[in-house]
């Protein structure tokens, strides 16, 4: 990991753990495949605490994909910040362009029902991802969507 990506890294976690941390966040269901989501820690960042925030529920998770599962089709309400810890994410979006992420790697996903993605563990070893979630309060994390045309 590069000092940016560490600094990046360690200013996300500072908020979400100085922040107030409270219980687990609500699972939502998917049509992913063998993937377990444990949530680290969750801290909601009122309207007008930080500049040019309208308020958001940030939430730490790790996110294990066994070989041969996904996510399921999706996005997301927020912006999505991710590293792979361990393994190798497939990651297909919009256009079905499928590039690949392997451990140490930087993740972003923009907000949007435009941004309709997936994330799979093509590999032998689980993938590990270590994710921050900053949709708007009261947002769910991801929402299930259909699959594009080009899948």
């Amino acid at each position: 990991m590069t000092p940016i990506t560490r600094a990046a890294v360690a200013a996300v976690a500072a908020v979400v753990l100085g922040g107030s941390v409270f219980g687990a966040a609500t699972a939502h269901a998917t049509p992913g495949t063998d993937i377990t989501a444990v949530t680290l820690a969750q801290a909601q960042i009122p309207a007008g605490l930080l500049p040019f925030v309208a308020g958001t529920d940030l939430v730490v998770r790790e996110i294990t994909i066994a070989p041969g599962g996904s996510t399921g089709w999706h996005y997301h309400y927020g912006p999505v910040f991710g590293f792979v810890r361990s393994g190798t994410l497939t990651h297909p979006g919009p256009d079905c362009v499928a590039p690949v992420f392997h451990t140490g790697d930087f993740i972003y996903e923009p907000e949007g029902a435009w941004n309709v993605h997936i994330g799979r563990n093509l590999g032998p070893d689980p993938l590990v991802l270590d994710v921050v979630y900053a949709p708007p309060t009261g947002k769910p994390l991801f929402e299930d969507a259909d699959a594009p045309d080009c899948a």
